[in-house]
């Protein structure tokens, strides 16, 4: 095993056990693109400050950049962390700004957001 492959997997363990930031379930349609690939239309499934899973039919290989368009805002670049039955995990390059977060939670759940100690 690599350093590359036991880097991603550390992470991909640590995502799944240890987040950073609270994960909510929502559903957001909007646009992902690989590096060097076209976009398509996904559902974004799950949100945090440092990341979000979506429906990908096409398999992104961990360690791939992308780009993850929302509604009404600019892309926001990636890493694809896992893939597995049509769903991704992907971590942001720079934390989601907990406005934006904030407003995006409001909007497609319908509800203000209440983050855990604030």
């Amino acid at each position: 095993m690599n350093q590359l492959t036991t880097r991603f997997e550390r992470y991909e363990v640590a995502a799944q056990e240890d987040r950073c930031a609270p994960r909510y379930k929502i559903t957001i349609p909007a646009q992902l693109r690989a590096s060097g690939g076209r976009g398509f239309q996904t559902v974004v499934h799950d949100l945090s400050l440092s990341g979000f899973s979506a429906t990908a039919v096409s398999k992104m290989h961990p360690g791939t950049l992308c780009w993850l368009t929302l509604p009404g805002l600019e892309a926001l670049q990636a890493e694809v962390v896992w893939w597995q039955d049509a769903l991704c995990g992907c971590a942001f390059s720079k934390l989601l700004s907990p406005i934006v977060h904030d407003n995006l939670l409001a909007r497609y759940r319908g509800q203000a957001a209440v983050r855990p100690g604030a």
